[in-house]
């Protein structure tokens, strides 16, 4: 049951209630919804009700009605982010788990690793122990496969996930690795499932292999019920009549899931298909679908595997496979961060630098912006968004080291280039350590029960406007700029009035609890912001695939042309070429350049030595 707390309960009061359900053993735990406090709890204590809605400091009881409830969502309305390392499952940065189906040895387990971690895996999967169906086929190295994913590990800071099938093991695996696998022949061990629920560690749990989705979420209230809600929900498919691929994969299962529980949920497309050529469009889709991630079998040598090569994808593939996903996410509003462990690995060295002291990140408006929103995305968790009134703001912030780093958009693919931002980049010397391209969806925000027909006022950013022409053409309203989004979302609340709305994201509406009348709203669904990160310093010790520069050149024939043609000489490809007035300086321009290579790189200094004689000036911007 639910417990609805009032807004002005005391502490003594609340007490109270713990002190109920705490003898009548019930487990419980206090929650937030919409700006309510909430007590949950799986049992009622011998007690009606009524009876809960008789004492002091309660509004009043909602039954929960699932038999999951510690799974349930209606328990836990917000998304569960399960923390491993430095690595969240459940957020707005999708997980790919990769690695071979069992450990072999120590050469293959480390060659494998260093690539998938090259190409954006953050976790490493490979099996120690292997339940087959055949009692003579390879079970797995043990122990021994246990010491070689902890020097993975080690070496290549990622964190491990490997099957445990027993709890004898419990001991070895709580020393080894960091997510313990529940494998789909084990989904109702339930002795199983309870011991890994003491453990504490993140627990991801397989589908069984003809499983309900109910049968499935009652095995997670097992592990959650032990005291542990570090469970990740992996969808592997299920066994059905049809001969053509190793099982089918339910893709259903993801939007029903994500309905009925907070858990995050990843699809394992290798088991589903069977089949390697099958793996990749399984798990395009799987993204599209709205998975938190992905776990994806890669052997080097999969002619030659122990177990699984058939669905195990080469390192090559795997690597097409994620500058797909790339592409994707934005599209369902997440991202594939390639740089994912490097980023949170220069982080935390910050703090620790720092005395422990958390970093911050500026962006321009209220909460709820799409800046914001491109912050938290890229930073995750890690840092502190610090919200500014103005661009300007935001650099002179991350100057004085108020801000560790400014999160700043440069250009739409609708409404082209933020000029005052490339300027800037000129005055200050800041550089780009990162990038974030982030669809913009616009919504109708108002109260909560409104409805459009009774609109008459709506408020937003002029740009907004500019990009919903065909929305607000069809609307007789009055319509009404602000700074920002979010403001005008937070405006609308606040007056109270439910004639007016607001054009803003979704994330705008959950913060200051309005309700979405209307989604989609903007002309062109193609539409794009590219924001960069700016800092003092850089915060990303893995490769650098691109480069921002400012040049510019003599006032005579040809002197364009001279630049341009070392990139052409080097084969170095412009993927930005804009000018920008010079200021003090009529019609004279500095270069703005986007190059898809890594300029501080010691085999790149020649191409940039030669471009420094054929320029007047050169100063850049970052790699990244």
């Amino acid at each position: 049951m639910l417990i609805v707390l009032q807004p002005d309960i005391t502490q003594k009061q609340k007490n109270q209630i713990y002190r109920i359900l705490r003898e009548g053993g019930c487990i419980f735990r206090e929650i937030s919804e919409a700006g309510q406090c909430i007590i949950g709890s799986t049992g009622n204590a011998g007690r009606t009700p009524e009876y809960f809605e008789a004492l002091e400091g309660v509004t009043r009881v909602v039954p929960v009605k699932t038999a999951f409830k510690l799974v349930s969502r209606q328990m836990h309305p917000e998304d569960t982010r399960v923390q491993v390392g430095s690595v969240s499952v459940g957020g707005e940065r999708i997980v790919v788990i990769a690695g071979p189906c069992a450990v072999e040895s120590r050469e293959q387990a480390m060659a494998i690793a260093g690539q998938v971690r090259k190409y954006g895996a953050v976790l490493f999967r490979g099996g120690a122990f292997k339940p087959r169906t055949s009692p003579y086929a390879f079970q797995g190295l043990g122990e021994q496969g246990l010491k070689i994913l902890a020097e993975v590990r080690e070496t290549y800071g990622m964190p491990v996930v490997t099957e445990i099938t027993t709890p004898a093991q419990a001991d070895l695996v709580m020393k080894y690795v960091d997510v313990i696998q529940i494998g789909a022949r084990n989904m109702q061990n339930f002795e199983l499932l309870k011991c890994v629920g003491r453990l504490g560690k993140p627990v991801l749990l397989k589908r069984g292999l003809s499983a309900t989705i109910e049968e499935w979420l009652m095995s997670a209230e097992y592990i959650l019920s032990e005291g542990n809600d570090r469970v990740i929900l992996c969808e592997r498919g299920i066994r059905t009549f049809e001969p053509y691929t190793r099982n089918t994969l339910d893709l259903s299962a993801i939007p029903v899931i994500k309905n009925l529980t907070h858990l995050p949920v990843i699809i394992d497309p290798s088991h589903a298909t069977g089949i390697r050529e099958k793996v990749s469009p399984m798990a395009r889709a799987a993204i599209a679908a709205g998975a938190d991630g992905l776990m994806i079998e890669v052997h080097n040598d999969p002619d030659h595997a122990m177990s699984d090569g058939a669905q195990s994808l080469y390192p090559e593939q795997f690597s097409r496979l994620m500058r797909d996903l790339y592409v994707i996410a934005p599209v369902v509003d997440k991202q594939l961060d390639f740089s994912y462990l490097d980023k949170a690995r220069a982080v935390d060295r910050m703090q620790k630098a720092g005395g422990g002291s958390g970093r911050r990140a500026a962006f321009l408006g209220d909460p709820g912006t799409y800046s914001h929103k491109a912050c938290t995305q890229y930073f995750g968790d890690q840092v502190e968004p610090i919200p500014m009134s103005g661009f300007k703001d935001i650099y002179e912030a991350v100057r004085e080291g108020r801000a560790d780093f400014g999160v700043i958009p440069l250009e739409n693919s609708l409404a082209g280039s933020v000029h005052e931002n490339y300027d800037l980049l000129l005055e200050y010397d800041l550089r780009i350590v990162g990038e974030l391209l982030l669809r913009i969806e616009h919504n109708l925000i108002s109260h909560p029960g409104a409805g459009t027909e009774g609109i008459r006022r709506v408020y937003s950013h002029p740009q907004v406007f500019q990009q919903c022409r065909d929305y607000i053409d069809r609307h007789d309203w009055e319509w009404i700029p602000m700074s920002d989004t979010a403001r005008a979302v937070k405006h609308v609340r606040d007056r109270g009035d439910v004639t007016e709305g607001a054009l803003a994201g979704r994330d705008a509406a959950r913060i200051y609890g309005m309700e979405i009348l209307e989604e989609g709203i903007e002309t062109n669904a193609r539409n794009y912001t590219r924001f960069v990160i700016i800092s003092g310093q850089p915060i990303s010790g893995g490769e650098k695939h691109k480069s921002s520069l400012i040049f510019s050149t003599g006032n005579q024939p040809g002197s364009l042309y001279g630049a341009l043609k070392v990139f052409a000489d080097n084969g170095v490809n412009l993927v930005k070429l804009e000018s920008r007035p010079i200021h003090g300086k009529p019609w004279e321009y500095m270069f703005y350049v986007d190059l898809e290579a890594d300029v501080d790189a010691d085999d790149f200094a020649g191409v940039m030595a030669r471009l420094a004689e054929k320029t007047d000036y050169l100063k850049v911007l970052g790699s990244y």
